[in-house]
């Protein structure tokens, strides 16, 4: 089996080694199993350092699925004259696009219509905006062959990459180009594999209840024993729920909503269309096409108080007010009818005196708590590497490590799977497979030797083949359906395919033996 297999079995093993450590403490104990808990398991463990990570429910269980599945440039934060926050995302953009996950992440047009809810100012600016993007791409060493420059497009240029744009008083746009992720739940799940490719021991249904700088008490939430382990150094990288891990941070949640629509409600989508939201300077909805035939439409950023829910629901005034945005400009108004799923998750924004979440900067922040506990909050998943790298310095500085930590190379250190793409244009297997699996595609379609109808898709109408059900078993991680249709696939997304999907999974679960306890 692969050392970055991560299964019910590899668990078992690792959890038997962190109990009975014979008084060794790790050199790094992470806590929190989203992309900054990941990425810093995968930085320390690259460095050479001992690393467990434990997630007490699944890989990208939280905020880390919930996202726009986009890899930002930046342009967001140029609006809000964040020049510095702009550039580590360009910068960080370049990293995935090109080094480190090229298999998971691609380019996307993105399209900005002229119309009468753009004023000739607004249109101005928006230019400005779009070729000061363009300055970042630049000076992070992004090439135009990667990512075209941003320019002034026709009408029927805008119509052919946003064809259900009203066309009435259409004065043409912008087209610029960004970064997309395939799925941001699937980059956990690559950065977790890798450091368990390192020497990392990924272990998902462990909790932490109890967490100081030498250590902390776990839980195995599967059977209930509870163990310590101490370790030299912890960081604490639970996002939204980092003030329950440590008390003295202070967070403030913002919600943000996401819509599944089916693709030809929109006439076709094909990339982005791009939206400002009228009276709101840099905000913009937008409606994303996805290769699974849906496209997501966001998003919101409203102040969400009150305890942390483990899974965040979105509300019906959020779900009007994206439609009612994005109306505005389709030749074809969207109904609520037309809403076949939705999401929302939870930023972990850094509290401050800003009246409105929209305005609390994304920087992240690194927390030092005294002996060897750190805490890593804020910031955004585009530059999840950059926040690791701080967290982990941080973390071999507070622990003492300086001697046995090597230095970063996250920044070239490809993702299990990872390759240029020509070499991955070139893999015999279905390209779906190979954007969700990059080199790993044979492996998975090898689970049908045998039994050809592993190669038949879960549904029908999905890309999801049964073979990559007993993949994610096997090599992923996931421990029961959930993990797999809410995480290591996106079919939960839209709730009928969920519903008509399950049965399925639990059989192949079942047939194979791979189910656990959880």
């Amino acid at each position: 089996m692969s050392h970055h297999a991560l299964n019910a079995a590899r668990r078992a093993t690792d959890l038997e080694a962190l109990q009975h450590t014979r008084g060794q403490p790790l050199d790094l104990l992470v806590i929190g199993g989203g992309v900054t808990g990941a990425g810093v398991a995968l930085d320390a463990a690259a460095r050479g350092l001992s690393v467990a990570l434990v997630e007490r429910r699944d890989l990208a269980h939280g905020t880390s699925r919930f996202s726009s599945k986009l890899v930002h440039g930046g342009l967001r934060y140029l609006a809000q004259g964040a020049w510095g926050i702009a550039m580590e995302s360009a910068r960080e953009r370049h990293v995935l696009l090109t080094r480190t996950a090229p298999h998971l992440v691609h380019p996307i047009t993105q399209a900005t219509p002229f119309t009468p809810q753009i004023d000739g100012k607004g249109a101005r600016m928006l230019s400005i905006g779009l070729r000061l993007g363009d300055g970042l791409r630049r000076a992070a060493g992004t090439s135009a062959r990667d990512l075209p420059r941003a320019r002034r497009a026709r009408p029927d240029e805008i119509l052919a990459i946003a064809p259900g744009v009203d066309t009435t008083n259409l004065r043409g746009g912008m087209i610029a180009h960004d970064a997309q992720l395939e799925d941001d739940a699937r980059l956990v799940v690559g950065l977790a594999r890798t450091a368990a490719l390192h020497g990392a021991r990924i272990l998902t249904r462990v909790s932490a209840v109890q967490v100081s700088g030498d250590g902390a008490r776990l839980r195995d939430e599967l059977t209930g024993a509870e163990f310590d382990v101490s370790a030299r150094a912890v960081v604490n990288a639970t996002g939204v729920w980092a003030g329950e891990t440590t008390s003295d941070i202070r967070l403030r949640p913002s919600r943000g909503t996401h819509l599944v629509v089916p693709l030809d409600r929109l006439g076709g989508l094909n990339g982005q269309l791009i939206l400002p939201v009228p009276g709101e300077a840099g905000r913009w909805v937008f409606a994303i096409a996805q290769r699974t035939g849906v496209a997501y439409v966001g998003i919101t950023d409203e102040e969400q108080p009150g305890p942390i829910p483990d899974v965040q629901t979105a509300p019906e005034s959020d779900i009007m007010f994206l439609l009612d945005t994005l109306n505005a400009t389709l030749a074809t108004p969207l109904t609520r009818a037309d809403v076949v799923g939705t999401y929302a998750g939870l930023r972990p924004l850094v509290e401050s005196d800003d009246a409105r979440t929209a305005d609390v900067s994304r920087r992240h922040a690194t927390i030092r708590h005294g002996g060897g506990l750190v805490s890593i909050v804020g910031g955004k998943l585009t530059t999840y590497r950059q926040m690791a790298q701080d967290a982990v310095d941080a973390a071999v500085e507070a622990g003492g490590l300086q001697n046995a930590a090597g230095d970063c190379h996250t920044r070239d250190l490809p993702l299990v799977g990872a390759a240029p793409r020509a070499q991955l244009a070139q893999i015999d297997a279905p390209r779906r497979v190979v954007d969700r699996h990059g080199t790993l595609a044979p492996e998975v379609l090898a689970l049908a030797q045998g039994d050809p109808s592993l190669l038949q898709p879960v549904l029908s109408h999905l890309d999801v083949l049964q073979a990559e059900i007993l993949y994610a078993a096997a090599y992923e991680g996931a421990l029961d359906a959930d993990d797999i249709l809410d995480r290591r696939t996106r079919i939960g997304l839209v709730d009928a395919d969920r519903h008509n999907a399950r049965p399925v999974v639990e059989a192949l679960l079942a047939e194979s033996g791979q189910a656990s306890a959880a």
